[in-house]
């Protein structure tokens, strides 16, 4: 699409929507604030079904606005997640598709069609999106992440986090606050607030109130002992610090007199930093806990249960804005799901698993009631992300499996190979634990999502690569290996060096 055809083709959309007639600096139009868990499980919260789970404010949160119990992302894996949901592009089509590669400028991002058009857009927390696309915000906080990442060569070879943040501010919602006193008074605005709770490592006590081992709810695939239950309560003790702080960003919204006209998104990037979990796309990896707020249209308690992608919300927020999507965006606009939840915009979405500390290419369709998995690299094991190896639940895990009393359903880690194809119902089986692929009985249900991902890949220009990208880690110990290098290079320096395939 030319420059000058673009240019036609938004001027057109303006003149025919019923933002138009407003000018640029309106505060009429609605501001946007967009919360981000970092590793939270959809279902990690009183509004999602977890009575346990210490989140008063989100729950509200629920109350006030709309619930999504069918939203999903397009990866499970951090920046690749944040990537696709910044750009509405599925991640194989963004060049950001591995963990820490960092999105090139090339990318269009919804946020810079906000700039341009007279938003005010910040960005406080955890940032993960690399350097070139800075320049779409007109400010950003960056929170230091030092506390997950490990150094590079021989000093991560102990596997010991290296921590500059201290206190609150590894949370890394400190600076949320600033945001809102920051803001122009006249211009409307963007806010891209993104949390380091509740992602690994866990500190011993960050609460006052702390959650007790034995109340957690653990899901059959994780071993039920002392010391898994002790690291849930830790990963409940972070979502509840981070309920808090999104509290506060709520009150001050009511403490400005914002509250009725800024649309509040929360979810998650991807799923629980635990074995099966984060980085896998069982839902327990790609589902997450979106929920809505914006009183002047949503009614308070709404629930949808259609299928919506994160790959659909730049789409949305534009459209809410006025303003035409950008051409190359692979997401939906569910603008309507809003006020008339029991619409449909899709039969399907679509995640994707690539490289993340380990090597691994899948791919899923999922419906409202199955799930079909495609592994092409069903040779490798279906290894946690390194901080979830060095975990105390995947070392428990481990030394059961060696002395034989690991449960048949919490081998899945270990299995080498694993099956080439799974199919689950999730209606009977919601932690999908019975792989329907070899089952006469659901044959049909196996040729029409296999048939659904095929569509959707040619239709997306998804590829296998030509190349494997080697492990940063051990799959055994978690140790770094010889390839780890931070910063990790872009796609594009990789392929130039022979590391990974274009």
């Amino acid at each position: 699409m030319t420059r000058q055809f673009t240019g036609f083709f938004i001027v057109c959309w303006l003149c025919s929507n019923s933002w138009a007639d407003m000018p640029t600096g309106s505060i009429d139009r609605p501001n946007f604030v967009l919360i981000i868990a970092d590793d939270m499980a959809w279902d990690d919260c009183g509004a999602f079904g977890n009575p346990i789970v210490k989140t008063p404010r989100l729950d509200s949160f629920a109350r006030e606005g709309i619930c999504f119990d069918r939203a999903f992302l397009t990866i499970s894996s951090c920046s690749p997640s944040r990537a696709s949901l910044l750009t509405g592009r599925y991640p194989h089509n963004t060049d950001a598709d591995e963990l820490h590669w960092p999105l090139p400028k090339e990318q269009s991002t919804f946020v810079e069609q906000l700039k341009q058009a007279g938003y005010w857009t910040a960005a406080a927390g955890k940032w993960h999106l690399g350097n070139q696309v800075r320049d779409r915000f007109d400010l950003i906080h960056e929170v230091d992440t030092s506390g997950f990442q490990l150094p590079s060569g021989t000093s991560g070879a102990s596997g010991t986090f290296q921590e500059s943040a201290v206190g609150e501010a590894k949370s890394g919602c400190t600076d949320w606050l600033r945001l809102l006193e920051l803001r122009p008074k006249d211009r409307p605005f963007f806010l891209w607030l993104a949390a380091v709770d509740p992602h690994r490592p866990y500190d011993k006590q960050i609460s006052d109130s702390p959650h007790e081992p034995a109340t957690v709810r653990l899901p059959p695939y994780h071993p039920d002992t002392d010391k898994v239950r002790a690291d849930y309560a830790r990963y409940y003790n972070e979502i509840a610090r981070l309920d808090q702080y999104i509290g506060g960003v709520l009150d001050e919204l009511e403490r400005q007199q914002l509250s009725r006209n800024t649309v509040v998104i929360f979810l998650s990037d991807n799923g629980r930093p635990f074995p099966r979990d984060k980085t896998t796309l069982y839902d327990s990896g790609i589902r997450t806990p979106l929920m809505i707020r914006w009183p002047v249209k949503i009614s308070a308690g709404s629930r949808c249960e259609q299928l919506v992608s994160s790959v659909d919300i730049g789409p949305t927020i534009l459209h809410l804005a006025g303003l035409p999507p950008d051409p190359k965006m692979d997401g939906r606009n569910f603008q309507n799901l809003l006020t008339q939840p029991d619409q449909s915009i899709r039969d399907y979405v679509f995640a994707e698993k690539n490289w993340h500390d380990f090597e691994d290419h899948s791919r899923a369709a999922r419906s409202k009631q199955f799930k079909y998995i495609h592994n092409v690299y069903n040779d490798l094991p279906n290894t946690p992300p390194a901080d979830a190896v060095r975990s105390p639940t995947y070392v428990e895990m481990k030394r059961l499996a060696t002395i034989g009393q690991l449960a048949h359903n919490q081998q899945q880690c270990f299995v080498k190979p694993r099956p080439s194809e799974e199919l689950y119902d999730l209606k009977s089986d919601p932690f999908e634990l019975n792989n329907l692929s070899g089952s006469a009985k659901y044959q049909e249900e196996l040729r029409i999502h296999r048939t659904a991902l095929a569509e959707w890949k040619q239709r997306t220009n998804d590829q296998i690569p030509k190349m494997r990208t080697a492990d940063e880690f051990d799959r055994v110990t978690g140790t770094p290996t010889a390839a780890r290098r931070r910063p990790r290079w872009s796609k594009k320096r990789m392929v130039q060096a022979g590391l990974t395939a274009p």
